[in-house]
């Protein structure tokens, strides 16, 4: 079509005439002169209107050319040969239009619009394109938020309650859309692969009380509050779903001596960084479930099997029960260990066992015990610290700490083979998976008085780790392309 006929055409003088005072707007500017703001913030206001116009325009005429047909056969194998014209609503991102198009049925039936599949229009009435905008911005803002930024940044508009459905339902496709993506790219014969890494931790999120577990709403259901406009220091304890934060990904191998790591003086090699890093959480799913979408994606990544996967943990009971029947049930050869800094933590206590708060001595005992730890010697150092309360003759409670680090240094000692770990240049600390817990889940989750439903974390849980990961928009348009296949499969017309 030329200009002349695209002038002609009576859909598009909406669309002429909105560009027209547009233009003429300017002009007044030209004689009453605006700052470049005050320009700027008028054509993106009225570019809202030329867009819905022209996109208007366009869906009328598809209309004004879509012919009728003598039978539309539907994915069922069932005709339709009844048309009539039908009017549906759409808000965009310019704003709202309306769809006219041919609606084919017959007795006992549902209406077939083949027009409809021709444009991938989803089953409810905002576009794919408002609601990628809403999911992004759901993923690092409030659902009030999100609804500003739509009223005030585009044409469209979207009730809050309508907000949250649409993050569940554009966030449906994520387990889909990592199952099929494809594997890392093998590295070049000369060069050593990278080694793996999986890595587990948990994080709470304060929910409905609809949706906590039943043991945890059993709890809270007797339980007491001091206050009655908000809970106190501890009371949170009993509102919380905890949510199982996940990362796989593959590291350069990092080599380093025990003396490198505790002495503050010493030169270190730089840390190499994550390659191909994959988080994400989920507060629907059991750990269990977790961790098998993590061996699965660790079997993308090593279809052979051949590989020596690392799991690294912080060591709670549960996770560690549950780590161990993972590797059983996928048979994959896995070492697992635990995160150093805890063990750091553990000295740092019992160090204010035998030295006096803020005694220098005490950062020196703590280095030397954690050197020693690093270089495999683990049994000897909780050894050595359970002679030492028993020579200053201190008391079971004095020591407790004490002993609770040395317990834990024993029972835990396969997997703190450090010395092991730094030959072979393993990580040693789950800095990854905290991050993860921190900016995937700490940051969005908790906002002041918030209480979350169960399918509104999960579905923010997911968009935020899609952000995160730089899958956002690789993954919007797979969701649209599935989003053809549930709303219209192989609805086809007959001749």
């Amino acid at each position: 079509m030329q200009w002349h006929e695209l002038e002609a055409a009576p859909e598009y003088q909406p669309a002429w005439q909105e560009l027209k005072e547009i233009i003429g707007q300017l002009q007044e500017f030209e004689r009453s002169p605006r700052e470049h703001g005050q320009i700027e913030q008028h054509l993106m206001v009225r570019s809202h209107a030329l867009m819905r116009a022209l996109m208007q325009a366009h869906l009328d005429r598809l209309a004004k050319q879509e012919e009728k047909q003598d039978r539309v056969i539907a994915a069922s194998g069932t005709v339709r040969r009844q048309a009539r014209e039908r009017c549906r609503s759409l808000m965009t991102l310019f704003g709202e239009v309306r769809v006219h198009r041919l609606g084919y049925s017959d007795r006992r039936t549902d209406s077939v619009f083949p027009l409809d599949a021709q444009l991938n229009l989803p089953s409810q009435q905002y576009s794919h394109g408002l609601q990628e905008r809403l999911g992004e911005v759901v993923a690092d803002a409030s659902f009030e938020a999100a609804v500003a930024h739509i009223t005030h940044h585009t044409g469209g508009h979207v009730p809050k309650r309508q907000a949250e459905q649409i993050a569940h339902a554009v966030s449906a496709d994520f387990d889909a859309f990592y199952a099929q993506r494809a594997p890392p790219a093998p590295a070049p014969p000369q060069v050593a692969e990278p080694l793996g890494v999986i890595s587990l931790d948990g994080k709470g999120i304060v929910m409905r009380q609809e949706d906590l577990r039943e043991e945890t709403q059993r709890r809270a259901a007797a339980s007491s509050h001091k206050l009655q406009s908000r809970l106190s220091r501890g009371e949170k304890r009993n509102r919380k779903r905890m949510a199982t934060v996940a990362a796989v990904y593959e590291i350069e191998p990092h080599y380093r001596k025990a003396e490198q790591i505790m002495d503050p003086q010493a030169a270190r090699p730089p840390a190499p960084k994550p390659i191909d890093k994959r988080l994400w959480a989920s507060v629907q799913q059991p750990m269990s479930e977790v961790l098998d979408e993590a061996f699965a994606e660790a079997r993308r990544r090593d279809s052979s099997g051949e590989r020596t996967w690392l799991v690294l943990v912080d060591g709670l009971p549960e996770q560690l029960r549950q780590v161990y029947a993972a590797i059983k049930r996928h048979g994959r050869k896995a070492i697992v260990m635990q995160d150093f800094i805890h063990v750091l933590q553990y000295l740092w206590d019992a160090a204010w066992c035998l030295h006096e708060e803020g005694d220098p001595k005490a950062e020196q005992w703590v280095r030397e015990h954690a050197t020693d730890i690093l270089r495999g010697k683990s049994s000897a150092v909780a050894a050595g610290m359970r002679r030492s309360a028993t020579r200053r003759g201190l008391s079971q409670t004095e020591r407790a700490p004490l002993d609770k680090c040395a317990e834990y240094l024993l029972k835990n000692r396969q997997r703190l083979n450090y010395a092991q770990a730094l030959r072979n240049g393993w990580p040693i600390a789950t800095g990854v998976i905290e991050g993860a817990c921190r900016h995937l889940v700490k940051q969005r989750m908790e906002v002041t008085g918030a209480r979350w439903s169960l399918q509104g974390a999960e579905a923010i849980l997911r968009l935020r780790a899609l952000r995160m990961n730089g899958h956002l928009y690789d993954y919007f348009t797979f969701h649209r392309r599935h989003e053809r296949l549930r709303n219209y499969p192989d609805e086809r017309l007959a001749a």
